[in-house]
């Protein structure tokens, strides 16, 4: 026998793939060419004008309904003594969007990245740019929770701005008796606006996990707000018991125990853990599945 025939042979390897000279996956799709990309949007422009416009749509209802001081029933509330000072106003102003209004960015803002990408059949030329999935997918959600974040302090610095103009600079007058000094006042709603993002978080969860999910921007964004609809009626079925508390609704209004003669952070620190949890989960759920999806759009 020929001793070609009994040397084994060698197992063929693949040769490595080079990439491109000074290509860096890191460096693929910048931050802030992606913010830019965003900012040009027509839909961030038109919800920073509807968020900017709020506080002057308050300002004449409360010039048009005149003066409420004095509460309803002898009771005052944080509506009561919204024309107090600036900083009543801007609390006053925040608590009238917190429930709804500020759900409306944030899903908008995580729903529409990936699925409008999707939908203008952009999504797949971005990938062999080459953009990471994982790479994408960090850029776009870190943008859309940096504009989340924005929208929750442009509203209340608007109200603040326009409270100060048209009641005066002043301490922030507490329905439960007692004022906070303007300065601490200013701490106090800055302590109120984080936690309402920290409370969107589960919002942004689900709107960016549905993004990945669907080539419909407008099936992610109202799939967000929808789930956080039916969040809230939940919380509101007290046959549900201590299993409320395990609902990031129950804990949405909080913040306003930061409004408290003495600041309490135990609802708040709740509320936040919950939130997180929930929103770590959608948002691994999102990296999971985008990873394993078919791009054909």
């Amino acid at each position: 026998m020929s001793p070609l025939l009994d040397t084994p042979t060698a197992p063929a390897t693949a040769a490595p793939v080079e990439s491109a000279p000074g290509y860096r996956a890191g460096r693929t799709l910048p931050l802030r060419v992606e913010a830019l990309r965003q900012w040009k949007r027509r839909r961030t422009l038109i919800m920073g004008g509807i968020l900017v416009a709020l506080p002057f749509v308050l300002l004449i209802a409360f010039a048009i309904g005149g003066d409420q001081d004095g509460g309803r029933n002898g009771r005052i509330t944080l509506m009561d003594t919204a024309t107090a000072s600036g900083a009543n106003f801007a609390a006053t102003s925040l608590f009238v969007s917190a429930g709804f209004l500020l759900v409306v960015p944030v899903a908008l803002f995580c729903g529409d990245t990936v699925a409008s990408e999707a939908s203008w059949s952009s999504l797949r030329y971005l990938l062999a740019a080459p953009v990471p999935r994982s790479r994408l997918l960090a850029s776009k959600l870190t943008v859309a929770l940096a504009y989340s974040a924005a929208a929750m302090i442009l509203l209340p610095l608007v109200a603040l701005a326009v409270g100060t103009v048209a009641y005066g600079w002043g301490p922030l007058r507490l329905p439960t008796g007692g004022a906070v000094p303007a300065g601490d006042a200013v701490l106090r709603i800055g302590i109120a606006v984080a936690f309402v993002f920290a409370s969107q978080l589960v919002t942004a969860g689900l709107a960016f996990w549905l993004s990945t999910r669907t080539d419909a921007p407008l099936g992610a964004v109202g799939g967000a707000v929808g789930l956080t609809i039916v969040g809230n009626v939940l919380d509101a079925v007290t046959a549900l018991g201590d299993w409320r508390e395990y609902l990031p609704a129950h804990w949405q209004f909080a913040w306003i125990d930061a409004l408290q003669p003495q600041l309490e952070w135990g609802g708040m620190v709740k509320g936040t853990a919950i939130s997180l949890t929930y929103a770590l989960v959608l948002f691994a759920l999102a990296f999971r599945g985008f990873a394993r999806k078919d791009i054909v759009s």
